[in-house]
């Protein structure tokens, strides 16, 4: 698996048929096809790049980035795409970022007891490597608590599908996407959104009309709502101490296609991701290293995590214990 949402765009650089690429990042979607394909993963400041043109799923999470084989080019790219656009009234100003200097040695947070069961070993090992090469490096590791962003996975699972199930509602046959043609305007609905959605889509408008209902909207979606912005202001305490939080980005190397069939199993890939998406905060996730499965050896990525408007911290980040290797 290249991973997903954005594994066509990995897949098609990694295997060198184009320079970069642009992937959408929801919940984790550049970040995981990145540590999957071996490459260089960027979601930006919620707000730094409009969302004009896309086909929105999570309005509040959605934000379009680069794929790459190194830092440089990501920074690259994203100077092109990054700015304020009048089709977009999320875009924001960059001179009204709070300052995030750049430095010649950061201090990185790690949220050891958020690195719990579930994350493979060899990932583990990768990843505990990682931080001896930063320490080397004259760079600073601590351990720091961020005990809501194990509670991100479940608070995004009910805000996400909630988004889905009103941005989606738009395609119905009549005015967005396919169209099937019924015998009556209900049956068009119902024939389109059956031929036109897959079964993840599906899942998704269920449950977030679901949590979105009279009868669950506060006990669920306002529950979960209230949790991004605790996490936050949980986040923003964090980063008076350090300057980057450092994960693993993904809780395993990549799977053999159907060996993870159930959702649950699924969603859980995104622990380390969806944090960065319901606050929106920047990260990247760049090559840490490879594990052996079956001959096979498969990429690993680490992510970076910076405070709202640090996306320049997290290239120059990205140079010094990236780029400088290559």
């Amino acid at each position: 698996m290249p991973g997903g949402s954005s594994g066509g765009s990995a897949a098609a650089v990694a295997m060198g048929a184009v320079p970069v690429a642009i992937g959408t990042d929801t919940g984790g979607s550049i970040r995981q096809p990145a540590s999957f394909c071996g490459l260089v993963g960027f979601k930006p400041t919620y707000g730094a790049v409009s969302r004009y043109g896309l086909m929105a799923m999570g309005s509040s999470f959605d934000q379009a980035g680069p794929l790459t084989t190194t830092v440089s080019d990501a920074e690259i790219v994203h100077s092109v795409m990054e700015g304020v656009d009048e089709m977009d009234s999320t875009t924001i100003v960059a001179d009204t970022y709070p300052d995030v200097p750049l430095k010649e040695k950061y201090t990185f947070g790690v949220p050891r007891d958020f690195l719990g069961e579930g994350v493979d070993a060899d990932v583990m090992e990768i990843f505990e490597k990682n931080i001896e090469t930063l320490k080397a490096s004259g760079h600073l590791v601590v351990d720091i608590d961020l005990p809501l962003f194990e509670k991100g996975l479940a608070a995004y699972y009910v805000s996400i599908p909630a988004e889905v199930s009103s941005n989606l509602a738009r395609y119905d046959g009549m005015r967005y996407g396919l169209s099937v043609d019924g015998e009556a305007l209900l049956d068009v609905y119902e024939k389109s959104r059956a031929a036109g959605f897959g079964a993840e889509v599906k899942r998704r408008i269920l449950i977030g009309t679901y949590v979105l209902s009279a009868g669950y909207y506060d006990a669920f979606y306002g529950k979960a709502e209230a949790s991004r912005e605790l996490m936050r202001q949980e986040l923003a305490a964090v980063f008076t101490k350090v300057d980057a939080v450092l994960v693993p980005t993904a809780p395993t190397p990549a799977f053999t296609f159907g060996a993870q069939a159930d959702p649950v199993s699924m969603y859980k890939q995104d622990i380390f991701t969806v944090p960065v998406n319901l606050t929106g905060v920047p990260a990247i996730s760049v090559p840490a290293g490879t594990v052996e499965r079956d001959g096979i050896l498969l990429p690993v990525g680490v992510q970076y995590i910076a405070p709202h408007g640090g996306d320049a911290r997290l290239f120059d980040i990205g140079k010094k214990v990236y780029d400088s290797t290559l």
